[in-house]
């Protein structure tokens, strides 16, 4: 029985790599840190060609690509769809928002026994059609939009315990209908409002801001940081709106498609756990 024991074979692990542990450490903090091109890498993202560039030029090792998917996988990095980030951003102002503004918010809406709603508009249009379907292979479907594009807006605002209200617009946001949505908001609450926006020039307005005056015992508007829609959970809203009509019968009129977005809203107000659920996504989970 002793014979037929045996111990580890082949050669001992991390020998016959072309990379010292002490590369490798440093080749993969350069990747997590930046993209290529703040390192002067004529590549957008991290392929495997951008990261045998680089550590070409960081450790002297030229590398073929083929063996950058074993250093990669080694590393438990995988091949992924990135976020999409504003370069005009500011994470100074992010940070402050995250430790400063928001908890201040917060803090002042418990006192006040407010309700903290976070509000946004999107658009919908008639000739958007997504999502896939099965075909014959090499015969693709085909799908019959209408290009005679109609449009349809809308304004919503939501609170992490799952209300959620809305508004269709017919054309794009103005003060007046900014106003009027924010009247309804109010007489529907029935406490103070503590509503947080982006910094759409609407939202910012003279008007908006004049009206705002005279009802700082009803509401209060706050605003997010500058391209920095990642931090509004109504985002979370407007995705869902996007994939799911798409997916319906397509609309060839303003009408259908109204009655289609006016439909899936109203689902979706009988919904608050679906509405707390766009809470747990990481960049909104500080508002849960």
């Amino acid at each position: 029985m002793a014979g037929l024991q045996t111990g580890p074979r082949g050669p001992v692990p991390g020998t016959g790599r072309f990379l010292t542990a002490a590369q490798e450490t440093e080749v993969r903090k350069l990747i997590c840190r930046s993209t290529p091109d703040a390192y002067g890498l004529p590549f957008a993202l991290w392929s495997r060609a951008a990261v045998a560039v680089l550590i070409e030029q960081s450790c002297r090792v030229r590398l073929a690509v083929r063996t950058m998917s074993i250093y990669l996988a080694r590393w438990n990095f995988t091949a992924q769809k990135p976020l999409r980030r504003a370069y005009e951003q500011r994470p100074g102002q992010v940070r402050h928002w995250l430790e400063k503004e928001y908890p201040a918010i917060h803090d002042k809406a418990r006192r006040q026994k407010g309700a903290i709603f976070r509000g946004d508009e999107t658009g919908l249009r008639s000739d958007d059609v997504r999502g896939r379907g099965y075909a014959p292979c090499g015969k693709t479907s085909v799908v019959r939009p209408c290009h005679k594009r109609a449009n349809v807006g809308l304004i919503s605002a939501m609170t992490n315990k799952g209300e959620l209200r809305w508004m269709v617009l017919d054309r794009g946001i103005t003060a007046a209908l900014l106003i009027t949505f924010l009247e309804r908001l109010i007489r529907d609450t029935g406490g103070k409002v503590f509503l947080i926006l982006d910094r759409l020039p609407v939202h910012r307005g003279r008007a908006v801001q004049d009206w705002l005056a005279g009802r700082r015992s009803q509401i209060e508007v706050f605003h997010l940081p500058a391209y920095s829609p990642e931090l509004n959970p109504d985002e979370g809203l407007n995705a869902d709106i996007k994939q799911a009509i798409p997916r319906k019968v397509p609309t060839r009129s303003r009408e259908a498609l109204k009655r289609n977005l006016i439909g899936h809203m109203r689902r979706l107000s009988r919904l608050p756990a679906r509405i707390r659920s766009y809470f747990r996504h990481p960049t909104f989970r500080y508002a849960a």
